[in-house]
């Protein structure tokens, strides 16, 4: 699940709220049936939390040192926790990295180590605050395919927030968009994109360039850079369109998509203001 909003609107702080770390001010707040804030040992053995900002790693230690640490404080079995290991690492591509000192880790190495140690007791709800958040987009991408696998490994529930919205986009099914503490959206990812965003986008690759006259008269013309053509138009029309440019222009390529979700959820938050 997508946990969407501007800076200070509450994701963090909501995200505290469920895991036990803060107090609400207002009414109540139940994870798998527990008031997280009692902080009963058997519902922390059944979350985790990472805060990509924050770690829970030994600085001057190897990454093993704090998951040894972790399976004594969340008594997991000799077996359980080698098979965890062993099935976490081979899925991040971590082999090499467990036994080297943290400190000598990249920060895609150590957001790699943290996510060993959140998980090593395979909890049932697992919170994630910006867990992509100062990575370059091939170590981005390596996380986003991580927790796929790991959801459709172990059927855990993810809540996830972050400012890239491909993380968004490619992990989430249901999005819940908040602002000011106030909730504003809660519903089907592809229904949010459907409802806020009326425009999809075209992409035609040209075999010879055109006078850009000609392109102005196909919907809203968002970029022209030969070979390149990119225009929005509206839903019902874009299989006309498409249509009447094949038929009128030489074409290499085209492309039909959605707009991307930036844009999506800055429309939204226009429409929501006013």
């Amino acid at each position: 699940m997508g946990f969407i909003g501007p800076n200070g609107a509450g994701k963090t702080t909501t995200l505290k709220c469920l895991s036990g770390l803060l107090y609400p001010t207002n009414g109540n707040v139940k994870v798998l049936g527990y008031t997280p804030f009692d902080r009963k040992t058997k519902f922390l053995k059944q979350i985790s939390l990472v805060l990509g900002q924050k770690n829970q790693l030994w600085w001057d230690l190897p990454a093993m040192e704090t998951f040894l640490l972790n399976k004594e404080i969340y008594e997991i079995s000799d077996k359980d926790f080698n098979e965890t290991v062993d099935a976490l690492v081979s899925l991040l591509d971590a082999k090499d990295l467990i036994n080297i000192p943290v400190r000598k880790l990249s920060l895609g190495q150590r957001m790699k180590m943290e996510l060993i140690a959140a998980l090593i007791h395979r909890p049932k709800v697992l919170f994630l605050d910006e867990p992509t958040i100062g990575l370059d987009v091939v170590m981005q991408k390596k996380i986003r395919e991580f927790l796929k696998e790991y959801n459709s490994k172990y059927k855990s529930t993810i809540i996830l927030t972050s400012h890239y919205m491909d993380d968004v986009e490619e992990l989430c099914k249901r999005v819940i968009i908040i602002n000011y503490g106030k909730l504003l959206y809660d519903g089907d990812f592809g229904t949010l994109i459907k409802k806020h965003s009326p425009l999809k986008q075209i992409t035609v690759i040209l075999d010879q360039e055109i006078n850009e006259e000609k392109i102005k008269e196909f919907g809203n013309l968002y970029k022209y850079e030969y070979p390149e053509w990119i225009l929005r138009v509206r839903r019902s029309e874009v299989n006309k369109t498409a249509a009447e440019i094949l038929e009128k222009f030489s074409v290499e390529d085209i492309n039909i998509e959605d707009q991307g979700i930036d844009s999506v959820i800055r429309n939204f938050f226009i429409k929501s203001k006013k």
